[in-house]
């Protein structure tokens, strides 16, 4: 019987180059569905798991803000943390010209550019945190400041309260 192929992502090439320690879930998917989704699915809390959202801000550059996935990204916070005027979410349809990962398979860690990233504070209180893993159908589990040190971000207030 064929050993089956364990799924490595740009994302999981960075982290295991950088020797930061990671665990990966892995789950039926083929196409988008929700962070609340996918805990559900894999039965993890929902503050534990983080979803990346990518901006546009008013100069023309691109940011990345990795927040819980039942939260809401406070548009203002968010562009005050990048010194920006103003953001708006990136539409769907440019996620992969932008970032190199499809909707949902998004990640702050690996995209085609380094963007400047920002990741909600409230992270830094939980040991560890689950972000997409790169690809639809996989996460990964890591602590939050590994995270930051693997995706070049700093942590900001950025949710609405």
């Amino acid at each position: 019987m064929a050993k089956q192929k364990e799924i490595t992502t740009n994302a999981m090439r960075i982290l295991k180059k950088q020797k930061i320690p990671f665990r990966q879930y892995t789950y039926e998917c083929k196409e988008f569905v929700d962070g609340i989704t996918i805990a559900d699915q894999l039965h993890l809390p929902y503050e534990k798991v983080y979803k990346t959202l990518v901006t546009k801000g008013a100069g023309g550059e691109y940011y990345v803000f990795v927040i819980p996935i039942a939260e809401e990204l406070d548009l203002k916070k968010a562009a005050r943390s990048v010194e920006e005027k103003s953001v708006e979410m990136l539409p769907v349809k440019e996620i992969n010209s932008v970032t190199g990962y499809v909707r949902g398979g998004c990640t702050a860690i690996g995209m085609k550019k380094s963007y400047v990233t920002r990741i909600e504070e409230a992270a830094k209180a939980q040991p560890n945190i689950i972000v997409s893993g790169g690809r639809l159908g996989s996460q990964i589990e890591l602590a939050p400041q590994d995270l930051a040190r693997a995706a070049g971000a700093e942590f900001a207030d950025l949710i609405r309260t």
